[in-house]
């Protein structure tokens, strides 16, 4: 019998910064607007000709991550990339990173959950690890936004809220029942797909017909998101599914060392905190300084807590993500 913890950690985040008073510059908005509605003051873009991608900057979080564990790449026996925003619609970004880290034959699977693709994916991670399949995952989330945004007034209700960046941790096995990845909580309501979503391109309007249309004014090649519907989803279930997990590992919320949500908004954050009585220093929030950065938002937040010293033996850490699909879930880990 195994369960599967955590033992690196690492992130990457571009060096260009771009901030609210930035966006007042290109579009019809301001840095009051902004900060009300997601507490977001600067997010991380990449920057034309400075050699990131999505793989890549998942490559320099990985490097980082595997160097904590005390591993090298050679160690790894199996990559879980998880992103909304891939290098390209095929192959996956997960076979592109096993190359830059030459990493020998290996499995390495894309895990396409959006917002929840990190929760996914160490799920998926430690149910391989818990059957002795795999001993040593490296866990990555990276996302490029930046690229595939309306930089307009148009898309502003969207474009403020994304940035690029990536996170990545490595799982390994221990046969201590009582540490690392004691659940998770997996869940999904296709009736709702479309209301945050990115339509287009798709198979049903490929190649041909797109060329053939050469319409400027199609927006469906940008992300669409029902804002207030999201918002309202998103609140309950997050309690939902944290709570699924309280209630499966018999803590209390009090009990929590430290909840590290999905960095969707700031605003959802502390509705979720107030919703369980935890104080600040319970709840770790880092949107203010890179937006929303999807299925890197967890691992860049939870290296980020690691670094600081908010995570360490002992310390009882909740991931809990909403987003796209609608997806949502949530781990225990007993660090």
């Amino acid at each position: 019998m195994f369960n599967s913890k955590i033992i690196g950690l690492g992130k990457y985040l571009p060096e260009n910064i771009v901030t609210n008073a930035d966006l007042e510059k290109i579009m019809e908005t301001s840095d009051a607007w902004i900060q009300e509605r997601t507490g977001i003051e600067e997010r991380r873009h990449i920057a034309k000709g400075d050699g990131n991608s999505t793989s890549m900057m998942g490559v320099k979080a990985a490097r980082i991550a595997i160097e904590r564990a005390g591993l090298v790449p050679q160690d790894i026996d199996f990559i879980l990339f998880a992103t909304l925003s891939p290098d390209y619609y095929f192959p996956g970004s997960g076979v592109l990173v096993q190359e830059a880290l030459e990493i020998p034959d290996c499995p390495a699977m894309d895990i396409r959950m959006q917002c929840s693709g990190f929760v996914y994916a160490v799920a998926t991670a430690d149910q391989f690890i818990k059957t002795g399949m795999y001993k040593n995952v490296l866990v990555i989330g990276s996302e490029y936004h930046s690229g595939g945004l309306d930089m307009t007034t148009r898309g502003r209700n969207i474009s403020v809220i994304f940035g690029d960046g990536a996170g990545a941790v490595v799982m390994t096995r221990t046969e201590n029942l009582s540490e690392g990845v004691l659940s998770s909580h997996l869940h999904s309501q296709g009736k709702y797909a479309e209301e945050l979503s990115l339509i287009g391109p798709n198979t049903g309007r490929w190649v041909p017909e797109i060329m053939e249309a050469n319409d400027p004014e199609d927006i469906s090649y940008y992300p669409y998101m029902n804002g207030q519907f999201v918002f309202k989803n998103a609140v309950v279930r997050f309690a939902e599914v944290i709570k699924e997990g309280l209630e499966k590992t018999s803590w209390s919320a009090d009990q929590i060392d430290l909840l590290i949500p999905h960095q969707a908004n700031l605003r959802i954050a502390q509705f979720v905190q107030k919703k369980f009585g935890l104080s600040d220093d319970q709840v770790y929030n880092n949107i203010q300084r890179y937006g929303n950065t999807t299925a890197a938002s967890i691992p860049i937040a939870l290296t980020e807590a690691w670094e600081e010293g908010k995570v360490e033996q002992g310390t009882k850490v909740v991931l809990a993500a909403f987003g796209s699909g609608f997806t949502w879930g949530s781990v225990m880990i007993q660090w």
